[in-house]
């Protein structure tokens, strides 16, 4: 019983330890995104191509976002 009960543990710890990750990763992909977006902004009026790649590096990066949103909602849902 007690074999089972650190087996438990550890997988316990490891998903939370994945979650941390996966959650950390989260914030470091949103904060990146709006980086890009207040970039694209302030280049609007000043050189336009810059603010058009800028932009579409936002727009991959938000598209990456919300794979990760739709991959964990799906991923909770299957642990019900």
């Amino acid at each position: 019983m007690q074999y089972f009960k650190y087996i438990n543990t550890l997988l316990y710890e490891l998903i939370m330890t994945k979650v941390s990750t996966f959650i950390e990763d989260q914030i470091r992909l949103n904060n990146k995104y709006k980086q890009l977006i207040e970039e694209a902004y302030n280049l609007r009026q000043t050189d336009h191509a810059l603010s058009d790649i800028s932009e579409f590096r936002a727009i991959k990066l938000l598209d990456e976002l919300n794979k990760l949103k739709f991959l964990s909602r799906e991923q909770q849902q299957a642990s019900i």
